[in-house]
């Protein structure tokens, strides 16, 4: 038996990119691969996975393990996660074991008081994975002395109990980076922290039909060695809901890649800025104009969760700003833009049509200016007068024709449109509710504009033609004034990109930085106080804190991102994944 030490590390989001732990866990590789005393590996579900370069020759315990369950009639994988730091990779198809379900499902009810209802087949994958990885464990431990692990959510926290059951010699850190049941419930209890000491974590639970998923969160809870979370906020959760105290918080970080040099990152600020004044033409300047030098750019993005990510808040204090400075006759204009996910049927029409417009009178301007140039060289090699000539009388008849012609067609008298795509239930959508009741949908005279996104962005967007990074890089200022956040990683973005943001102490990451990095506002990271305020109180904050950036000349904001970005090491791998480490030297 190998005395090799052993770090295995199972989510449901290796290799596999379905949510927010995906980024934490495969940011985190090479600080982990780097950090780990011995062998670190890591286990997840296979679906075909496009991140995996598959290993089928290899002398070592893993590989051995990988043909034993083989020749038991499991789907096993073994390889590389194709991310940086290149780690090792188990991965298993949950559903290879799907003719064991019924077995697995019945010593989870037995033994665990965990019943599964019938027809949830996501919830059969996760107990099917949960079952191969408690079986990949328990084979591992026959040929290794200390086998450490650490399990994320209940989507992979099946196997917790069953290791139990069996008596598994294993050592188990277990992290819930959100309760389940306290995303339900903040999503439908606007004083869920008021009343989180009072909730029937079974009656809620079977309310809102998640039953069998959080009988499963408490068992990994319970049946862990070390029991973590990633903030001070969600740690009051599990206390309350999972009904343990975690021993030790783990806060997530990025990998931060410093410029050597501070214009560097300003120089991209400006590059895809340009690349949102091209859209911005695009989609208001058919209706009316506004100067793109005195154009701020907000963003907010992430999951549509209209209450705890903050977007009722966030509205609310766009409609305050947008009343002060029409009263006070700025001549600032902010464009808002809210990148999330909604069902729609497709990108707006008139959208495309606009934006194509706008490229043809691109080209069409491009095409003169090559006219008209080639034509004025002639005429000044030529001509013996050292007045500049009409230049209109270079451009030929055809080009003149065109110029109006696109312009014409270009221009509307319809206001912009405050959604960029057809969604699936416009009349019942919350965001568009609040901005037709405030009648912010886009007037000339609105000081605040909106663009609402309904997709995430990709370099593949039609109206964008950049990623989601690049936009981030583009704007001004991120506002994610979260209710329910357990950590937050769109503000933690824009800290490393440069980019001024506000965040909330009613998150994981904002509660971190107002405990742990005293005047931060000084630096372009704001914080709102959402506990024990009111809505109304937290949004005049808000309020403020985006009109105090507003009113900032050039220079001031420029300071600010310099500012904002050497704040980054704070949150790098390499330094927060001591607190890692450290839950896995306190497994005895």
């Amino acid at each position: 038996m190998s005395s090799k030490n052993t770090l295995i590390e199972i989510a449901w989001e290796v290799c596999n990119q379905v949510g927010g732990i995906y980024t934490v866990i495969r940011s985190k590789v090479p600080a982990m691969m780097q950090g780990v005393d011995g062998d670190y590996l890591l286990v997840g579900p296979y679906f075909n996975n496009h991140e995996f370069e598959s290993i089928e020759d290899a002398d070592d315990e893993y590989f051995e393990v990988v043909q034993k369950m083989r020749s038991m009639g499991y789907e096993v994988h073994y390889g590389y996660w194709l991310v940086t730091g290149k780690p090792k990779v188990v991965l298993i198809n949950p559903k290879s074991a799907f003719d064991q379900l019924g077995a697995v499902q019945y010593e989870l009810w037995e033994h665990h008081d965990i019943s599964s209802p019938g027809g949830d087949d996501l919830l059969n994958d996760v107990i099917a994975f949960g079952f191969l990885s408690k079986v990949f464990l328990a084979e591992l431990a026959l040929l290794r002395d200390e086998v450490k692990v650490h399990i994320h959510e209940w989507m992979a926290g099946v196997s917790i109990p069953l290791l139990r059951k069996d008596q598994v010699p294993v050592r188990v850190v277990f992290t819930t980076h959100a309760t389940l049941l306290g995303r339900y419930l903040a999503m439908n209890d606007p004083n869920f922290y008021d009343h989180i000491h009072t909730f029937d974590w079974i009656k809620e639970a079977t309310y809102f039909n998640i039953d069998a998923q959080v009988r499963i969160e408490r068992a990994a809870a319970h049946g862990a060695d070390i029991f973590t979370t990633v903030s001070e906020v969600t740690a009051k959760e599990c206390i309350h809901l999972l009904g343990r105290q975690p021993e030790i918080i783990l806060p997530n970080g990025l990998n931060v890649e410093r410029f050597s040099f501070l214009h560097e990152f300003q120089s991209l600020h400006k590059e895809y800025k340009e690349k949102i004044h091209e859209f911005v033409m695009g989609h208001f300047f058919p209706s009316y104009n506004f100067d793109l030098d005195k154009t701020i750019y907000f963003f907010t993005s992430g999951r549509f969760e209209y209450t705890n990510k903050g977007y009722d808040l966030t509205l609310e204090a766009l409609a305050r700003l947008n009343y002060r400075l029409q009263q006070e006759g700025s001549d600032i204009t902010v464009v808002m833009f809210f990148i999330t996910k909604q069902p729609y049927h497709s990108i707006n029409v008139g959208a495309m049509e606009s934006r194509a417009l706008m490229e043809e009178l691109r080209e069409t301007c491009q095409a003169i200016q090559k006219q008209v140039g080639e034509r004025l060289f002639f005429t000044a090699a030529n001509s013996e007068s050292d007045l500049l000539p009409a230049l209109d009388s270079f451009v030929d008849e055809y080009w003149r024709f065109r110029y109006r012609r696109t312009i014409q067609s270009w221009k509307s008298d319809a206001l912009p449109p405050v959604v960029t795509h057809n969604l699936v239930d416009d009349d019942k959508d919350p965001i568009l509710g609040f901005l037709r009741n405030s009648n912010m949908v886009n007037n000339r005279h609105d000081k605040v504009k909106i663009v609402y996104h309904p997709d995430f962005i990709a370099s593949t967007n039609p109206l964008f033609h950049i990623d989601y990074t690049q936009f981030v890089r583009g704007c001004h200022l991120g506002i994610f004034p979260s209710y329910y956040e357990p950590w937050g990683y769109t503000p933690l973005e824009c800290v490393v990109r440069g980019v001024p943001a506000v965040t909330s102490d009613l998150s994981g990451f904002g509660d971190y930085v107002f405990k742990h990095l005293p005047n931060a506002d000084e630096k372009g990271l704001y914080v709102v106080n959402r506990k024990n305020k009111s809505f109304e109180e937290s949004a005049e904050q808000l309020t403020d804190q985006m009109y105090h950036f507003v009113k900032q000349n050039r220079r001031e904001r420029i300071k600010q991102r310099n500012s904002v970005e050497t704040m980054a090491d704070e949150f790098d791998w390499g330094k927060l994944v001591e607190f890692y480490l450290k839950a896995y030297r306190m497994i005895k």
